[in-house]
């Protein structure tokens, strides 16, 4: 135990600075409420149901760092950095708050604890408290867009391995994206089988399995970085007894109680395999050797008489500054108008025109799967074929629209597409404008997808507020300001695809799309952005 902690345990409690750090609490907590809210949600989900949990080991990281911090016995005077940091986290919580991103406030929230433990400890001390804050952002919920990058690629890595395991223990199958063909029966590596609902607390334990590491920094990083191979690994291995196990009994094995077993028995596969690699790297060290009980700082001594630094906290200038933000913020959004999202007069995609320019309406298609529509998540989507008569082959139009895209949002193709087995070919980043007589820049992206001996050429882009934005990070990015700026969240995204037929040149199949969006072009905007 700390000695001067122990000295100190029985000292009167400074009511002065507890109130203030109480108001300081309060306050952030009805200034973040949002992003509380957001996190609340998205613990809810598979893939971040041990966020409750991040809070409670970041505690214990803080607690046992504190032991070798000492007590100050005099004033601290490098305070006000972390009101600076402070001031930051209030402003990017205000960038939520505006946008109505509630991840946005999420993430500032991380920034806040950092802030407040440098005003509470001043910058000399508190800086070094880096590594339990750092923690706390395996209890946040991933941008829509990274995790949905994340899960496809996870997905094809996982099917790939998978797949191979199989054909290695003989049992015939097939990998067509994301779909297992095992002849009988086909299975989906659905997102919740990606490797995802392992890799973020593997990621967290092996995080915390770092810190406590006593061995050299190298084994640290390795430790650290072990955790995406091993769960992809470790997921591969059950997705191929998956398949092992219906190719013998049938598809309902699944589903159901076997399917959560197995997903219990990868995650204690994946911690087994992390303390394996920390036993081997230590058996391969240079004498004298550790073993791995003693290179892990498992002592808990003295770390719960660590709470009781909260009784001196000072009622410091630095943190009535800092609490007296936090409480007026709070104070100001609370008592202000609610901001609402605005309405958008859009028609919908039902009515779109069964002839644009001289391209005539000649197939609808079907609604999509309700798994497929889930995963979609738009309020409102389409899928339509367009002929023309000196066309050797048609254009799909599909659009997808989203009234509000702080819970999801858009889903970029290149995360779609590769799932039913398509294979981007080719894909860049091009200006249409020129080509289509239109003022300013039509950035969108140009695709050449193959499957088989199927080609398709393919143009997409995402619309937000009447801008035709090709990146799906500047995509977010504009989100962000239009939520800020106009209080608006909608998009769409917009995907033109025509086949590439035998003999028939790329330009050929390019001019199709051109031909077809320049008259498409004064029609879209009432149907995207709500503008007329």
């Amino acid at each position: 135990m700390n000695k001067a902690i122990a000295s100190d345990w029985g000292a009167t409690w400074n009511p002065f600075g507890i109130f203030w750090l109480a108001i300081a609490v309060v306050g952030a907590a009805l200034f973040f409420l949002p992003g509380l809210t957001t996190l609340g949600e998205a613990w809810q989900l598979a893939e971040y149901s041990h966020g409750p949990l991040i809070p409670l080991l970041s505690s214990f990281l803080l607690l046992r760092q504190l032991k070798e911090v000492p007590v100050n016995a005099g004033p601290v005077r490098d305070r006000w950095p972390g009101v600076a940091v402070v001031c930051l986290s209030l402003l990017v919580g205000l960038l939520g708050l505006l946008s109505h991103i509630g991840d946005v406030s999420a993430y500032a929230l991380i920034i806040w604890v950092y802030g407040m433990l440098l005003v509470s400890f001043g910058w000399k001390n508190g800086a070094q408290l880096w590594p339990p804050v750092l923690h706390l952002t395996f209890m946040l919920p991933l941008p829509g867009l990274i995790y949905y990058k994340a899960t496809t690629t996870l997905q094809f890595i996982s099917s790939d391995i998978g797949v191979w395991a199989l054909q290695m223990m003989g049992t015939p199958v097939f990998l067509e994206g994301n779909i297992i063909d095992l002849g009988v029966y086909k299975l989906h590596v659905a997102e919740a089988c990606s490797g995802l609902r392992y890799l973020f607390p593997i990621m967290s334990f092996s995080y915390i399995f770092a810190v406590l590491y006593r061995g050299p920094t190298w084994h640290k990083a390795v430790l650290l970085l072990s955790a995406v191979p091993i769960a992809v690994l470790m997921n591969s291995f059950r997705i191929a007894l998956v398949g092992e196990l219906v190719n013998a009994w049938g598809i309902e094995q699944a589903e159901g109680f076997g399917h959560l077993m197995e997903g219990w028995v990868v995650f204690l596969g994946c911690i087994a395999i992390l303390f394996g690699l920390a036993a081997l790297m230590l058996r391969l060290q240079p004498a004298p050797r550790m073993g791995l009980s003693e290179a892990l700082d498992l002592d808990l001594n003295g770390i719960m008489p660590e709470l009781a630094r909260v009784r001196h906290t000072q009622a410091s200038p630095a943190m009535i500054a800092a609490a007296g933000l936090c409480a007026a913020l709070a104070a100001a959004w609370w008592l202000s108008p609610p901001r609402e999202l605005p309405a958008i007069d859009r028609q919908p995609y039902a009515q779109m025109p069964a002839r644009i320019g001289e391209w005539t309406l000649v197939n609808r298609s079907a609604p999509l799967e309700k798994r497929v529509e889930r995963v979609l998540g738009a309020d409102d989507y389409i899928g339509l074929s367009y002929g023309h008569a000196d066309a050797a082959a048609p254009v799909e139009f599909f659009s997808a629209w989203y009234h509000d895209q702080t819970k999801g949002g858009i889903h970029s193709p290149e995360v779609c597409l590769p799932g039913g087995g398509w294979e981007m070919h080719s894909i860049k980043t091009v200006d249409l404008a020129p080509r289509l007589g239109v003022e300013g820049s039509f950035n969108v992206n140009r695709a050449v997808i193959i499957k088989g001996g199927s080609r398709l050429l393919v143009y997409y882009w995402f619309d937000q507020s009447g801008r035709r934005i090709a990146s799906d990070y500047v995509a977010k990015a504009m989100l962000v300001v239009n939520g800020v700026v106009e209080g608006r969240t909608d998009g769409a995204l917009v995907r033109l695809t025509t086949p590439i037929l035998a003999r028939e040149r790329e330009a050929d199949a390019e001019a199709r799309l051109l031909g077809f969006l320049a008259p498409a072009d004064d029609v879209l905007p009432r149907f995207v952005d709500g503008r007329i």
